[in-house]
């Protein structure tokens, strides 16, 4: 319980704030959509940038961690993909983007806040390792699936430049990618930049937190019940279940354990829907999935916590 109070419930009142707001009208759709468009577009792509390039990248780029972690994901992606085809009988671009749910977890504005608050600062390098590569791992299978499905015998090499130029268009990877670039690079950073930079890194989080409750007031559950209930299962039990059990084989350290184990159990991103938008198919489910997710995680993540231990 005391998990609950003190690391899990901060973070989903800020939502709470944000859509309680939203609801009453006080914060109009038009603000939601910038400030998601701020912290999406420019603060949180900083805080990526600035993590990555302070990341100690020979030590904390644990294969073991990305294998336990993406393989929890690629199986809730397949999961959700398969389950939406053949359990529920949707069409094949419809299933991709409901696979697309259970592959995208919230590592971002749920993840990091959560494991932060749990285990301190000192804990997140798992967190960034996982999220150095989220994005573009997610995007490259979402969209690569995503495009076989619309163009079924189209070329390989149209198929390829699709996904990089959907990639490389995304402001998360963007800001990953210069992240690396300087890293590996050793380019140095004047002092005055980087204070800059921390001072955009400083509002990503509690500003997405609050235009996610924004966000999430906007995706009200209807129709396809069984269809998003079996996305939430998917999504909160199934992937940390495998990341589990793939730290456990693997050895993990109790550090990256904690932090691949707690990025796993998160709902779907707002991303989820994103995706699904991008394409026009499966937004209802994507959306839906996104609210009762969330909502549920409350819960499944205390459940999480209390089973990694303080």
């Amino acid at each position: 319980m005391e998990a609950l109070l003190d690391v899990v419930l901060p973070v989903f009142l800020v939502i709470g704030f944000g859509y309680l707001v939203s609801w009453k009208g006080w914060f109009a759709e038009a603000h939601v959509d910038g400030l998601m468009k701020f912290t999406q577009n420019f603060a949180i792509p900083c805080l990526l940038f600035r993590a990555i390039s302070q990341l100690d990248l020979a030590q904390e780029f644990d294969l073991r961690l990305l294998a336990s972690f993406y393989t929890g994901a690629t199986t809730g992606f397949f999961a959700g993909l398969l389950g939406a085809r053949y359990i529920f009988k949707r069409p094949w671009q419809d299933s991709v983007a409901i696979g697309f749910c259970g592959l995208f977890s919230n590592s971002l504005l749920l993840g990091l806040p959560i494991t932060e608050r749990a285990y301190g600062s000192g804990a997140l390098a798992g967190n960034y390792t996982i999220i150095a590569i989220h994005s573009p791992y997610c995007y490259a299978l979402g969209i690569t699936a995503m495009e076989i499905a619309r163009h079924s015998g189209g070329s390989i090499g149209a198929t390829a430049l699709r996904v990089l130029r959907a990639m490389f268009r995304n402001a998360l990877v963007i800001g990953i990618t210069l992240g690396f670039i300087v890293n590996l690079g050793h380019v140095p950073m004047p002092g005055v930049l980087t204070d800059a930079v921390d001072l955009m890194t400083r509002a990503a989080l509690p500003a997405a937190l609050f235009g996610l409750g924004g966000v999430l007031y906007r995706y009200r559950p209807e129709g396809d019940l069984r269809t998003i209930l079996y996305v939430c299962a998917v999504s909160l039990v199934l992937h940390p279940v495998v990341t589990w059990t793939m730290g456990s084989a693997l050895n993990l350290g109790q550090a990256p354990f904690r932090s691949a184990v707690l990025t796993a159990a998160m709902p779907p991103g707002v991303n989820a829907y994103v995706f699904a938008n991008m394409y026009g198919v499966g937004k209802r489910v994507a959306a839906s999935a996104v609210l009762l997710a969330t909502a549920g995680a409350i819960l499944t993540a205390w459940v999480w916590l209390a089973l990694l231990g303080g």
